[in-house]
């Protein structure tokens, strides 16, 4: 994959179909990406509730990814719950030359 200013191109904008998920894997991050009215998310793709990896299976409503597993509910944008507590990690977008972009940072651990 190439990097451009520490965003990694993960597929032309034409993999993406509208609101359904694609599963990627950038930097050893497993990332859900949807496209929703023509714009490009990137959230992790591990539900935090039970750890299910399926969050790019979910049904998209409105600007919300539902866990096809449990059902729970996230803000593509900020990755919160509706009550607006913490829920999904998300990832800078950038398109460029109808490519897709998405900025991971890589997990550092501190044994």
């Amino acid at each position: 994959m190439k990097t451009e200013n520490g965003f990694e191109k993960i597929c032309h904008i034409s993999d993406l179909k509208e609101k359904t998920g694609k599963r990627f894997f950038v930097n050893d991050t497993d990332i859900a990406v949807f496209k929703v009215d023509g714009e490009i998310f990137a959230v992790g793709n591990i539900c935090p509730h039970q750890k299910t990896p399926l969050m790019f299976e979910g049904i998209i409503e409105n600007c919300n990814v539902i866990c096809p597993v449990h059902g729970w509910e996230f803000n593509l944008k900020d990755g919160t719950k509706p009550s607006g507590s913490k829920g999904l990690d998300t990832y800078k977008v950038n398109l460029i030359n109808d490519f897709v972009y998405v900025k991971v940072l890589s997990k550092k651990l501190n044994w």
